[in-house]
C-alpha cells in the first residue's frame, strides 16, 4: 500500500492511512458504545469520508453496516431502522432533521457535520449542517479514541436493503464469509472492476447502492486514488477524469446518456484517455448508447450483472461485448444460471424466461427478520433477482425486470426494449416506460418523456419513430411530458413513483 495514497470528497483530499486510522479510531468508538459482532450499524450518509470510515469500523469489529437511502422519506427511513435495529445510527445532520424526535428508543446517534462540499452540491440549509446540542459529533467523537487493535473478527458484509418494488424493502444479511469465499470474492472483484492495487478509481453514484458500495470497498484498500463524487454531474465527472487521471470508475447507463447529451465541444473539453476500466450495472443499457460511449472512451466499457441475494453473477468485457452485443456477459467463476417459466418448469437454452442463479463466492443469506421469504425466490438451490432472460451462446440476455413487464392482452411486453430505442428518438432527453391499468386490454404501455432542452418533440413523432423500429403493439398508447422525471442521486429514474400514481387513480394496486 502507498503512504501517498489519496482519498478524495470532490475537491477535497485526505491521506488514505488518514482515512484508515480514523476508520479504526471509529471501531473503537463502536465498541466503547456496546455494539457486538453481528449486529447492525445504520449509515445515513451521503457519499462522503463519513461513509468510509464508518462502513470499515463496522466491519473491524465484525459487524453489519447498513447504508440507508437517504432519498426516502422520513417514514421509509424509519421503518428500515424498526426493522434492521441497529445498535447505533450515524448521519449526517442535515438528513437527521425531520427525523428527530422520531428515532426508536434506546438507538445511539453519532452525528456527522454535513460537509461544505455536500453543502453546496445539494443546497443544503447551513442551519442544520451541526450537531444539535447533546448529540455526539463524528470528529470529536471518533478522534477521542485510540486505533482499534484487538484480535480481527469476521467480517460482516454491508447489508443492502433491496429497493422494495414490490412491497416494502428487504434485508440481505449475508452470513460472514469463510476465508476461502472472502479469497474468491476479490477474485470476482477484480475480474468485474479491476480492483488491482494502483488504480486511480472513481465512484459517481451513492454509496448506500451495491455496485458503488461493493467498488468503493475494494477501491479504499488497494486504490493509488479513490475519488468520490458528492451528486452526479455529467461535466464535473469529466473535469475529475481529466485531473485526477482516472483509470477505473462504475457507473449505470442514465449517466452514459446523460454524458453523450453534453454539447459536442463540451465532451472534446476534457482529456479522458487515462480510462481504463468503467464498469456499470443497474439497468440494461442502449446498444446505440454502449456503443456511443466506446468510440468516446474506447474498448473500456465492463459490464456486470447479479443482485443483493446473488451477488455479483456476470461480466461482459468490452470485446466480448463487441462480439456479443447486448449480452451482459459469462457467469463468473463457479456461477450456475437457470431459467424457469410461469410455472415454474425449467427452460431449455435459448428459452426466455425467469433467471435463476447462485454465486458460490458469496455467503449464504437470509431476509433479516423474515426468512421465510426466501423461498418465494429459491428453486432447486437456486435465487431469482426478479429479470426475464435467456442464455445463448455462454452468454447471459436480460429482457426486463419480471415486474416492470407488461401483460397487454395476453403478450408479454418488456419495456426495457420500448425504452432503449425511446432514448434515441431525436428531442427525448430521457423516458421510463410501464404499464398502466387498461379496461379493455388489463394493461397498455405508457412512456413518460422528458423533452431536450428547447425541444418540442410531439407525441405523435415519437410514435411514428418507434413504429419503424418496433411492433405496433411495443409502441405507447399513451404519451406523457415532464419538465423534469423523478430521479436518484445516480440519474436513475424511479420508475415506481410514476407508474403507482397511474395504478392509484385507477383504485388498483399492482
Amino acid at each position: 500500500m502507498s503512504d501517498s495514497a489519496m482519498v478524495y470528497l470532490d475537491a477535497h483530499g485526505l491521506p488514505r492511512a488518514q482515512v484508515l486510522h480514523n476508520a479504526l479510531c471509529a471501531a473503537s468508538g463502536l465498541d466503547a458504545l456496546g455494539v457486538q459482532e453481528s449486529e447492525c450499524v445504520a449509515l445515513l450518509l451521503r457519499n462522503d469520508f463519513s461513509f468510509v470510515e464508518a462502513q470499515q469500523a463496522a466491519a473491524a469489529i465484525g459487524a453489519y453496516a447498513v447504508p440507508i437511502n437517504w432519498h426516502g422519506t422520513p417514514d421509509e427511513v424509519l421503518y428500515i431502522l424498526q426493522d434492521a435495529q441497529p445498535s447505533v445510527l450515524i448521519a449526517h445532520a442535515d438528513l437527521l432533521a425531520p427525523l428527530r424526535g422520531r428515532l426508536p428508543v434506546g438507538l445511539k446517534l453519532v452525528t456527522v457535520p454535513t460537509p461544505p462540499a455536500i453543502v453546496e452540491a445539494f443546497g443544503v440549509d447551513p442551519a442544520l449542517t451541526q450537531a444539535a446540542a447533546g448529540e455526539l459529533s463524528w470528529p470529536t467523537w471518533r478522534d477521542s479514541f485510540k486505533p482499534w487493535d484487538q484480535p480481527a473478527r469476521r467480517s460482516r458484509a454491508t447489508m443492502i436493503y433491496t429497493s422494495g418494488t414490490t412491497g416494502r424493502p428487504k434485508a440481505v444479511q449475508r452470513q460472514a464469509a469463510t476465508p476461502e469465499q472472502a479469497q474468491a470474492y476479490v477474485k470476482i472483484m477484480q475480474e468485474v472492476y479491476g480492483t488491482v492495487p494502483g488504480i486511480r478509481a472513481l465512484v459517481t453514484g451513492p454509496m448506500y447502492h451495491s455496485s458503488p458500495n461493493a467498488f468503493s470497498r475494494q477501491a479504499i484498500q488497494s486504490a493509488e486514488l479513490l475519488v468520490m463524487q458528492s451528486k452526479f454531474d455529467p461535466e464535473a465527472t469529466l473535469a475529475l477524469i481529466e485531473k485526477h487521471r482516472i483509470t477505473h470508475a462504475v457507473m449505470v447507463p442514465t449517466m452514459f446518456v446523460r454524458l453523450l447529451k453534453l454539447p459536442k465541444d463540451v465532451r472534446e473539453r476534457y482529456d479522458v484517455s487515462s480510462l481504463r476500466w468503467v464498469t456499470h450495472t443497474a439497468a440494461p443499457c442502449p446498444l446505440e448508447v454502449k456503443r456511443a460511449m466506446m468510440d468516446w472512451w474506447g474498448p473500456v466499457i465492463y459490464e456486470t450483472y447479479g443482485g443483493s441475494e446473488v451477488g455479483t453473477a456476470t461480466v461482459s468485457t468490452p470485446q466480448d461485448w463487441l462480439k456479443h452485443p447486448g449480452s451482459v456477459g459469462v457467469p463468473t467463476a463457479g456461477t450456475r444460471v437457470a431459467f424457469y417459466d410461469e410455472a415454474g418448469q425449467p427452460l431449455a437454452d435459448g428459452e426466455i424466461g425467469e433467471i435463476y442463479m447462485r454465486v458460490p463466492a458469496y455467503a449464504d443469506f437470509s431476509y433479516l427478520n423474515n426468512p421465510a421469504k426466501r423461498s418465494e425466490v429459491e428453486r432447486d438451490g437456486l435465487i431469482s433477482c426478479g429479470d426475464i432472460g435467456y442464455l445463448k451462446d455462454g452468454r447471459l440476455y436480460i429482457c426486463d425486470r419480471r415486474s416492470d413487464m407488461i401483460l397487454s392482452a395476453g403478450v408479454n411486453i418488456y419495456p426495457a426494449e420500448i425504452e432503449m430505442n425511446l432514448l434515441e428518438c431525436p428531442g427525448v432527453s430521457d423516458c421510463a416506460v410501464f404499464g398502466i391499468p387498461d379496461e379493455e386490454f388489463g394493461e397498455s404501455v405508457m412512456a413518460a418523456v422528458e423533452r431536450m432542452p428547447g425541444d418540442a418533440v410531439s407525441a405523435e413523432s415519437i410514435r411514428h419513430f418507434l413504429g419503424q423500429r418496433l411492433a405496433r403493439y411495443k409502441v405507447p398508447r399513451h404519451i406523457e411530458f415532464h419538465a423534469r422525471l423523478p430521479r436518484e442521486d445516480s440519474g436513475k429514474i424511479f420508475k415506481r413513483k410514476l407508474r403507482d400514481l397511474h395504478w392509484q387513480q385507477a383504485g388498483r394496486k399492482i
